[in-house]
């Protein structure tokens, strides 16, 4: 994926080596996250994140430097981030850019207390997107993720869809649903949610070039390998792969196939109301 001579828009907030501290990662709260990232991988849903993380509650309230970072992960994510922004202000009316903050380890959020192992995530109520870049080379070597930049993008722009949904009410109005269904009834709302946003990763991918004057774009290879990690982390794929039998009523994000679907349908319509789609029949 060309990135490197993408416009910067700085303002990423860089907590790496402030945070961690308070959580053990083997036991305790650490494990029961890492318990559940086999559900929350690539983004926890919007009107769930608030009662997961809430229930940890805040420790601490560390603040890194406001900027641009220097090192290459760092100045990768605000490129990308920059250009997701740029995608969106084209596409959609008074859209705000969420705030974005690197840490590794754990840190304190709007919604409580988060943990890498949790993997990337959106707060709605700070309105905010979090990255532990070591997930990167977790998903690719635990999970069978692309290496490629553009796998890494995608799951940026699946966070920033989750800020979209917020902007829109569609994350709002999934919570107001899920409160009178079922788990399982509610689950196929977090489905759809979710799906929703990695249709939205595929229409940055189609619009990244266009708003970049070619800075940021795709190369041959990068939709593969998006679509290699969207099969990797499909419910079906990663239940399989923790050994247990494949529960569909437990799905909250889709199938690997679903993933793959939504991320190509958004890329070749390269436009966001193709993604109301997968509110469809519910």
């Amino acid at each position: 994926m060309r990135w490197t001579g993408g416009r910067r828009g700085g303002g990423v907030e860089d907590r790496r080596g402030l945070s961690g501290g308070g959580l053990a990662a083997g036991g305790g709260i650490g494990a029961i996250i890492i318990g559940l990232i086999g559900y929350f991988v690539l983004g926890i849903n919007p009107s769930t994140t608030q009662a997961v993380l809430g229930q940890f509650g805040g420790l601490g309230q560390e603040r890194g430097e406001v900027g641009t970072p220097r090192d290459d992960a760092g100045m990768f994510v605000d490129v990308i981030g920059t250009n997701i922004n740029d995608v969106w202000s084209a596409q959609l009316a008074n859209y705000t850019p969420p705030k974005v903050v690197l840490y590794d380890q754990g840190t304190s959020t709007g919604c409580g207390y988060g943990q890498s192992a949790m993997g990337p995530f959106y707060c709605p109520t700070d309105q905010t997107v979090y990255l532990d870049l070591s997930f990167w080379e977790e998903m690719q070597t635990k999970l069978g993720a692309s290496s490629a930049d553009f796998a890494k993008a995608y799951v940026i722009a699946h966070e920033f869809g989750h800020h979209v949904q917020t902007l829109t009410g569609a994350s709002q109005k999934v919570q107001r649903a899920q409160g009178s269904l079922s788990q399982t009834e509610g689950n196929r709302y977090s489905v759809a949610l979710e799906l929703q946003a990695d249709c939205y990763a595929g229409v940055y991918a189609a619009n990244a070039a266009k708003v970049s004057n070619g800075q940021v774009a795709l190369e041959a290879g990068d939709l593969e390998g998006g679509m290699q990690t969207a099969n990797a982390i499909g419910d079906d794929t990663l239940q399989k792969r923790s050994g247990g039998r494949v529960t569909p009523e437990g799905f909250t994000h889709g199938t690997s196939a679903q993933r793959k679907q939504w991320l190509l349908a958004g890329y070749e319509s390269s436009d966001p109301r193709a993604c109301e789609g997968t509110f469809e029949g519910l």
